[in-house]
């Protein structure tokens, strides 16, 4: 499927972009379309390179975490929840304690953090895959979650709208809060549903509860802040659990008595390997995705929508929006330029704004994702991958549309 989307990409931006030229009189849109391919192809290795740092620092953190014990130990409470889950994994997997701490960062919203743990955990998953250019159920549930991730406190956005002048900057937590819980939810069943997994067992129902319990919590305490308070104190509690990571790493590697530097050091070496492996990967997607946008198809998708809603007699508010839904799955920088967009034209508290705000908080760059993380192992099929998360995407943007209308 992802071969067959990739291709739609290119035939499609080039059918606008005759539509374009021949009835729009738009005699630049060949040059827009050159310059896109030129400019995504650096993009793409300049993302790499950029990523190569981060990943560094990260495995060799996680280094330290997984020979202090502290991986180990959280993977041997958690091991019943991925036994159903994931049924394949063996029960002292390294890959279980990557899963896991991958999962806690996306859920913090420590994106810088969640990444190296990720690609470290698909690494360890493509060990016990027979088929090394086809991804296992393991590696493809663990992609569907990391696509529709649940982040509790939404920092980058909220600083946004505070920056573009926004009066209750953080209006939008608690919807985004909701509908990026309906995306990851979506994208797990669809995936168990697909797998034909066994998931209501007290293993499984005892792990979402704890999550529902805490997200419950979050959005309470959240609540208790006064608005002008709720940005400062997002931005500050993200980057005091972050440090409290690595404090935690290295505090329980010196009662260890390990050798930290050396364990540190052993580990980032594979972040320089792991950002040339994904080039490739990264410059098909972000290629096809930048033509796409260039040549006009979106625009146009967009226009379509509108005058079928209000055709239908249905409210068509939330469709200037709508640009930064579909950018989302595709492009995570497209997304947040199209939202910083909305909100400059309509103004940060305007309903296309919350809306655009919504979306941009309740789901992944599902095609980003699938190109880091499958890419670093090569991967090239990816089964039902791309079909779940695109499901999970669904379900998040539908909902932060529905969840916008009540709480604005």
């Amino acid at each position: 499927m992802l071969n067959i989307l990739w291709v739609a990409f290119f035939l499609v931006a080039f059918a606008s972009a005759i539509y374009e030229s021949l009835f729009c009189g738009n005699t630049q849109i060949w040059t827009a379309l050159s310059e896109s391919i030129f400019e995504s192809s650096k993009n793409a290795f300049s993302i790499s390179i950029n990523l190569t740092g981060i990943l560094c620092f990260w495995l060799g953190m996680l280094k330290i975490a997984e020979e202090s014990g502290i991986t180990n130990a959280l993977a041997k409470v958690l091991y019943p929840f991925f036994h159903k889950i994931m049924p394949s994994l063996p029960e002292k997997s390294p890959a279980l304690s990557s899963i896991i701490m991958n999962m806690a960062a996306n859920i913090l919203g420590l994106d810088n953090a969640a990444t190296p743990m990720g690609l470290k955990a698909m690494e360890q998953l493509q060990e016990y895959n027979p088929k090394k250019d086809t991804a296992s159920n393991e590696q493809i549930l663990f992609m569907v979650i990391n696509s529709s991730a649940v982040t509790l406190i939404p920092i980058t956005i909220l600083m946004y709208r505070t920056e573009l002048g926004s009066t209750n900057a953080a209006g939008v937590f608690i919807p985004i809060l909701l509908a990026t819980s309906c995306s990851t939810l979506v994208g797990f069943l669809s995936v168990a549903f697909v797998q034909k997994l066994k998931i209501f067992t007290p293993a499984v129902i005892s792990v979402f509860g704890g999550l529902a319990l805490l997200i419950g919590a979050t959005a309470y305490g959240f609540l208790q802040l006064s608005p002008e308070n709720r940005v400062v104190f997002s931005s500050e509690i993200g980057n005091f659990i972050l440090f409290l990571f690595i404090a935690s790493f290295l505090l329980t590697g010196i009662k260890k008595r390990i050798n930290l530097y050396e364990t540190f050091i052993s580990s980032a070496k594979e972040g320089f390997e792991i950002a040339v492996k994904i080039i490739p990967y990264l410059v098909a997607m972000l290629v096809a995705i930048a033509v796409l946008r260039a040549s006009g198809a979106l625009d146009l998708l967009i226009l379509a929508i509108e005058k079928t809603v209000e055709a239908m007699g249905f409210d068509a508010e939330f469709v200037p929006a709508l640009p930064t839904a579909f950018m989302k799955p595709l492009s995570g920088s497209g997304a947040r330029a199209m939202m910083i967009e909305t909100m400059q034209n309509y103004g940060a508290d305007s309903f296309a704004s919350f809306v655009a705000c919504t979306i941009q908080g309740s789901t992944e760059t599902t095609f980003y994702v699938l190109a880091v993380y499958f890419g670093a192992v090569k991967i090239s099929k990816t089964r039902h991958a791309l079909p779940c998360a695109l499901l999970a995407d669904l379900a998040g943007i539908v909902a932060a549309i529905y969840f916008s209308y009540i709480f604005f």
